[in-house]
């Protein structure tokens, strides 16, 4: 999906530049909505994946995707932080800006956390690690 790596990350929040490839432009040269929407799931996620203790896992319950302005061929500045976290449910944001610093988007995301004990696989591939 050319969604690239994270550039910095703390506890509780994760940054990344992203410059969308010239191939994902639809006609009229902006950018498919699903794609931010993707790009959301994956900086929330990793938001969320700070400050999951290592004997949990968590999913994405819950994705909603703002467009405030269209996006085309121009790099963005994606920022995710948590904003509240209870025991089973950690709740996320992201921001999505030009370089100018105008908003073109942003994202909320909710991740369930829940134990490995019904997840043998999962268990199995972080345990390889």
């Amino acid at each position: 999906l050319k969604l690239g790596l994270l550039e910095d990350w703390g506890e509780g929040w994760v940054r990344k530049s992203w410059r969308p490839d010239p191939a994902l432009a639809t006609a009229d040269g902006s950018l498919f909505g699903g794609y931010l929407a993707a790009l959301a799931d994956q900086v929330l996620a990793f938001a969320a994946m700070t400050i999951v203790p290592h004997d949990r896992l968590y999913r994405t319950v819950n994705l909603q995707m703002n467009f405030l302005r269209v996006c085309r061929d121009t790099p963005l500045e994606i920022e995710a932080r948590v904003v509240a976290q209870t025991r089973q449910l950690i709740t996320t944001r992201a921001d999505f800006r030009r370089p100018d610093g105008v908003l073109i988007a942003d994202a909320t995301a909710q991740q369930f956390v829940m134990s490995f004990d019904h997840w043998p696989a999962e268990r199995a591939a972080v345990d390889t690690l």
